[in-house]
């Protein structure tokens, strides 16, 4: 096999630096594998980044658009009406549900209020 490109050295430091972490930690190989299944996709990580940054329960469409603020490196007003709609459906839809099933947030969906979830 031929490599094509060169590594991106922040990139080895990483996973270099998260192996490690991994020889101390006493969690289960399947428990990494759904905490990096979970942590995979850059919008999951940013709604939990959002929702630790406020610490307090969040409208979703707030938080959708303060993921898109994240997203784009643009200030809200910069921020077109339908990128934040299409992030709130993302959410909704895919990576909310998955965070809620995981423990990591809480969604009362009669308030569409998302928030950080109460550990002990």
């Amino acid at each position: 096999m031929t490599a094509t490109s060169q590594p991106d050295p922040d990139c080895v430091d990483f996973v270099l630096a998260v192996l490690d972490s991994l020889d101390t930690c006493e969690a289960s190989a399947e428990t990494v594998d759904e905490a990096f299944g979970l942590l995979a996709d850059q919008r999951r990580r940013l709604l939990l980044e959002v929702m630790r940054a406020f610490d307090e329960p969040l409208t979703l469409p707030d938080a959708a658009e303060e993921v898109a603020v994240r997203e784009t490196g643009s200030p809200v007003p910069s921020i077109s009406a339908e990128r934040v709609h299409e992030t709130y459906i993302s959410l909704y839809h895919d990576h909310l549900p998955r965070l809620v099933e995981a423990g990591l947030l809480e969604y009362d969906q009669e308030r569409d209020l998302v928030s950080p979830t109460e550990l002990e």
